[in-house]
């Protein structure tokens, strides 16, 4: 598998996740469903333009993709602790926690592939 068929699965995961978030909580998740969009549709871009051979869509790829290595880590930190104290976050930290280790997954696979 090529990293640009990689980046546009990521997205397309990354959009499921988002849209997974809304469903399981349709009143207070539309954020979920944003953020799952932009991110998975900005990481289809780049996907699709690394396909048509714009090597620097990599590296935007790679930026773009540790950004969100940061605010899942934050979110699902912060998503743990109201689990531990006893708010219903069960699905959510798992979700944005899914969320993470995809994204640490794609950064590891945009380093060591060329």
């Amino acid at each position: 598998m090529t990293n640009s068929k990689w980046l546009i699965g990521y997205g397309v995961f990354l959009f499921l996740c988002g849209l997974a978030g809304y469903l399981s909580n349709p009143a207070a998740a539309k954020t979920a469903l944003i953020s799952g969009s932009a991110s998975g549709g900005l990481s289809v871009v780049w996907g699709m333009l690394l396909g048509k051979g714009f090597g620097w869509a990599k590296w935007a790829a790679l930026v773009t993709t540790l950004m969100l290595c940061v605010v899942f880590s934050i979110r699902s930190t912060v998503s743990w602790q109201k689990v531990i104290a006893d708010e219903p976050k069960a699905f959510a930290a798992s979700l944005i926690t899914l969320m993470l280790l995809g994204s640490l997954a794609t950064v590891v696979r945009l380093v060591v592939r060329k």
